[in-house]
């Protein structure tokens, strides 16, 4: 439950406008990845860490950048989406990093093992590196200064997020131990 003043009013609205773009942004996804793809022939599946990117390297520079980059930008709008739609302030930046990367992995790992029953689409390890490293990349560019801003705007004294048992009831009352009888 968030109570409060504005700056809860404002959290909610990031987080509201964070769980659409989030489902939006997934959508397209996945209109892009799992459509099937008509071609006369496919390459076999990557399982090898960093080979399908040396084999773009290999390519030239142009073409290797190309394919990188497309990698790193698939799912890097959830590095800022998936804790938009959180909304959290106060959070641990390096708890707040690892749970965002580890849920882009589990997005493209998806993603991944959708397209092994798409005609055309073959599974490869390097795309799911890349598209982590996307959303690690684009969590530790925007994030932690969102975050600030956010939390300068906030009164000082409150706290976003209480607890059900908070709201009315004020502390947990304590229990004295009570040995046990001989």
């Amino acid at each position: 439950m968030r109570h409060g003043s504005d700056g809860s009013a404002v959290i909610n609205r990031f987080r509201a406008a964070g769980g659409l773009l989030l489902v939006a942004h997934l959508l397209l996804v996945a209109s892009l990845t799992l459509r099937p793809l008509d071609v006369p022939w496919v390459t076999s599946a990557n399982f090898q860490p960093l080979a399908g990117i040396e084999a773009d390297l290999a390519l030239g520079p142009a073409q290797a950048a190309r394919r990188i980059c497309e990698g790193l930008l698939l799912l890097a709008p959830l590095g800022v989406l998936l804790p938009m739609a959180g909304g959290r302030l106060h959070v641990s930046p390096v708890a707040s990093l690892a749970r965002t990367a580890l849920a882009g992995a589990l997005f493209s790992l998806g993603i991944e093992l959708l397209q092994t029953g798409v005609p055309g689409r073959v599974v490869d390890v390097d795309s799911l590196l890349l598209n982590t490293a996307g959303v690690a990349l684009t969590h530790l560019a925007v994030v932690p200064m969102g975050r600030a801003r956010l939390r300068r705007r906030q009164p000082p004294g409150r706290g976003e997020v209480l607890r059900r048992d908070e709201v009315s009831q004020g502390a947990t009352p304590t229990i004295p131990r009570v040995g046990i009888a001989p």
